[in-house]
């Protein structure tokens, strides 16, 4: 073992205690980041408006009776003003960096804040916390021995005035890294941080098909696109053939269910780990702690208070978030979040489901405006997920990118959802592949399978297959390639999949 390897192993033992704690005591843990939290922001304008005392006094339950649960717009008048330099409005530091997110079909911008606490108690400790476990799980991995494979998006760094910037979420955390996590990690960071996409994949493949990687973090969609290249350039059959000492890849920001074959084949290494993790703009919320499940343990002691709306609920006007002692496993909950970057019960977009409550672990469900639901059969995206992969296996398909939509009711037509999907592979047998994915469906969701009892409100799945390159184009000419940005899977009008189908002519 290397003296960095070593050297870091040793470091990120210490995170693994903290880690077993909130897994013991994660109600208590809770508590305690809430009451951390309220007395922090108390002399904020944001804390003096919404009587951040008063709930110091009385705790959550003051806390969800005083302050509203926000969608970005109820905050963005604040987020504004602290963009322009005013002090104490959300958070008691000063915020120099903004984390650019648009969603994933929302063109305009939204502006993140990340102080000083969000950047290192929750970023950087929570990255911390992933390679720790993932430690204790592989004692003898050199995974830290080589370099560190960081796959970011394409919006550079940008000035919104005085000692004050944006970027996307990586180009963030990159511009903050310590020195020596920098020196560790490839490509350099002018190459990491340019804007032109086609030419930084290009200049990424060049400069790390010729580093010793043994780690990586992406994207799985992205990800591919720079193996691909790499192997174009290098005229390897596979990227074990270029890093021979890969053992880890740290996905996110998309389901990996319909990449993992893929991956398989271009790393047929038996020391590769893959492990999922829940990283936003908005904070960094959970991470596969065991390989043999693919749900994720919640980070409760890195500067997030959580909250949770069942999502048969969620477009109530009365909706209430409930905290995360009242949980129950089995049930789809928007969730809510209050953090250390001075987001205030603050809806991030996102669903999951609990598949533990002791300790609490979570499966990212999908999104809050990304589902189906044009005949009452409450498709979301976790679904479509598990049933494509399954068609996928079973036919031979390898699927590149997919998107699906309702195809609505007509006086002499039924009712059915179209999917619109670029293969790698096609499959051997399409009727068979649409059978499966249609009985898969059934067999996860039963509102789905009621609906489609007899075809009396549904008939069976339409596919479409999309050209080469679709996908990528669509985002191109949304000027979203690359990074964290990611096809909308499951919407519930026609606008995106009308829009696809207009460029598969």
């Amino acid at each position: 073992m290397s003296l960095t390897n070593t050297f870091i192993s040793l470091f990120l033992r210490r995170n693994f205690n903290r880690v077993e704690l909130y897994k013991k005591y994660p109600d208590e843990t809770q508590f305690k980041m809430f009451n951390t939290l309220i007395k922090k922001a108390l002399k904020t304008e944001f804390g003096r408006q919404y009587g951040f005392d008063e709930i110091l006094k009385n705790g959550p339950s003051e806390f969800s009776k005083r302050v509203p649960v926000n969608p970005y717009e109820n905050l963005k008048p604040y987020i504004e003003r602290v963009a322009k330099g005013e002090q104490n409005i959300l958070w008691p530091q000063k915020t120099g960096w903004f984390a650019m997110s648009s969603g994933t079909t929302d063109d305009r911008s939204k502006y993140i804040p990340i102080t000083k606490d969000s950047l290192k108690k929750c970023h950087f400790d929570g990255g911390q916390d992933v390679l720790s476990v993932y430690l204790k799980l592989f004692p003898n991995t050199t995974a830290f021995s080589g370099k560190a494979l960081a796959i970011g998006g394409s919006r550079q760094v940008n000035r919104l005035g005085k000692e004050i910037f944006c970027g996307d979420l990586s180009a963030v955390l990159i511009s903050n890294l310590p020195s020596w996590v920098r020196k560790r990690r490839t490509p350099d960071i002018e190459i990491a941080l340019m804007e032109n996409w086609d030419k930084k994949i290009e200049a990424m493949a060049q400069a790390v098909s010729k580093e010793d990687v043994t780690s990586i973090s992406g994207v799985p969609s992205w990800t591919l696109v720079l193996m691909r290249k790499i192997l174009e350039i290098t005229g390897k059959e596979n990227i074990s053939q270029v890093w021979p000492n890969l053992n880890l890849f740290m996905h996110g920001g998309v389901s990996f269910k319909p990449y993992r074959s893929q991956y398989e084949k271009l790393i047929p290494s038996e020391k590769m780990v893959y492990l999922e993790t829940y990283n936003a703009s908005e904070g960094f919320f959970a991470f596969q702690n065991e390989q043999d499940k693919d749900d994720m343990l919640l980070m409760l002691d890195n500067g997030i208070y959580y909250e949770f709306i069942p999502m048969s609920e969620f477009y109530n006007p009365d909706r209430n978030a409930i905290p995360l002692c009242e949980v129950k496993t089995g049930i789809n909950y928007a969730i809510v979040i209050t953090t250390n970057g001075g987001l205030w019960r603050y809806i991030i977009g996102d669903t999951v489901e609990f598949t533990s409550v002791r300790p609490y672990k979570i499966k990212i469900t999908g999104r809050t405006k990304h589902f189906i639901n044009a005949f009452g059969e409450e498709l979301i995206e976790d679904n479509a997920a598990r049933a494509i992969r399954a068609a996928s296996n079973v036919t031979g398909a390898d699927i590149k990118d997919y998107t699906a939509a309702p195809v609505y009711m007509e006086t002499d037509k039924r009712g059915r959802h179209q999917w619109l999907i670029e293969f790698n592979i096609p499959p051997n047998d399409m009727d068979v592949f649409v059978k499966t994915l249609d009985f898969e469906l059934k067999k996860l969701n039963s509102d789905y399978d009621a609906k489609r009892y007899k075809d009396i409100s549904l008939t069976e799945p339409e596919i479409t297959v999309a050209r080469e390159n679709l996908f990528e184009d669509w985002l191109r000419k949304k000027g979203r390639i690359g990074g964290q940005n990611k096809i909308p899977r499951l919407e519930n009008n026609r606008d995106i999949i009308d829009e696809m189908l207009e460029m598969n002519k």
